[in-house]
């Protein structure tokens, strides 16, 4: 049983391919999906690997990262277990492009009812109420009175995201920029750098139908081909030319960092200590997630709230 939770946020600064080995769909090397709404994730194993290396460390620090990750020696694995239990990280925001405002921060009435319920867990009062757009259909969408999405047609204001128009729902404008302020309060790095995010998320925030926002994450991200030169000739060795996946930069993922009374026998200190040394060690942090690291690829800044 979990004594202490916080929330982890995890902000694509580049495209990050988390993947799941070669495939025979249209793209050669797939992304992480779940399997009953299709919507992306990074796996919590890939997750806990990452942490568990970024806070590495020594002296009294290292028995605390023991007790909260497990015996670093294979030998001793089975002395005992961590108490840290890792989720898998799972989609809040996802950008696309937009004909005004450049790119839109899209989300759904489920993707914010999975935030409020990780959020619950951590003792950090949610978002917003996810039944205030459950009432959203196909091709309506969301935002704010300030909105940089809208585009004026005639006598008629929507929004166009992709080659596709969207309907605004204008009172629910309320509800998104509470929404946004939540966001920017709770999920996006607070350092100087994403002073721009912080002032612009409101002003790119959308909100769409279930139906919309799962078609866009399942043929809106980044496909990338790859191929591999023959010395002599130039030409494309047999067989070496394929395609990638990747979450796009812009996207915002959530996971749940939980932590229970430590099973070492060399660490007293208990989950809610323990974790308030691992959020000091990860608030504010840059890591790489999944693949493609020596490219540039999986580069994100993380953001841990907690009570």
């Amino acid at each position: 049983m979990a004594e202490a939770c916080a929330l982890l946020f995890a902000y694509c600064e580049t495209p990050l391919h988390a993947g799941t080995g070669r495939a025979l769909g249209t793209v050669d090397l797939p992304i992480q999906r779940e399997r009953i709404t299709g919507f992306p994730i990074v796996q919590a194993s890939s997750v806990k690997g990452v942490l568990r290396a970024t806070t590495q460390t020594n002296g009294a620090d290292a028995e605390r990262h023991r007790a909260l990750f497990g015996p670093d020696r294979p030998e001793e694995a089975s002395s005992h277990a961590g108490c840290l239990q890792v989720t898998d990280l799972q989609i809040v925001l996802f950008p696309v492009r937009s004909l005004s405002g450049v790119f839109a921060w899209t989300t759904s009435p489920t993707a914010l009812a999975r935030l409020g319920r990780l959020a619950q867990l951590a003792g950090i009062e949610g978002p917003v109420d996810p039944t205030r757009f459950i009432a959203l259909q196909p091709g309506q969408c969301a935002v704010t009175s300030s909105s940089a999405l809208r585009v004026q047609a005639g006598q008629q204001t929507g929004v166009v995201l992709e080659e596709y128009s969207f309907t605004l729902v204008s009172e629910l404008a309320d509800h998104v920029s509470v929404l946004a302020e939540w966001l920017t309060a709770h999920a996006l790095p607070q350092s100087p750098e994403y002073s721009w995010w912080r002032e612009n998320l409101a002003k790119h925030l959308c909100v769409l139908a279930d139906n919309d926002f799962r078609d866009f994450v399942l043929y809106g991200t980044e496909i990338e081909a790859h191929v591999r030169l023959k010395d002599e000739t130039k030409t494309v060795d047999q067989g070496a030319l394929w395609t990638t996946e990747a979450l796009p930069a812009e996207t915002l993922l959530v996971g749940l960092l939980a932590a229970t009374r430590s099973r070492y026998d060399k660490m007293n200190e208990g989950a809610q200590s323990l974790l308030g040394w691992l959020t000091g060690k990860l608030d504010g942090r840059r890591v790489r997630l999944g693949g493609d690291e020596t490219t540039g690829r999986g580069a994100v800044a993380l953001r841990v709230a907690r009570v």
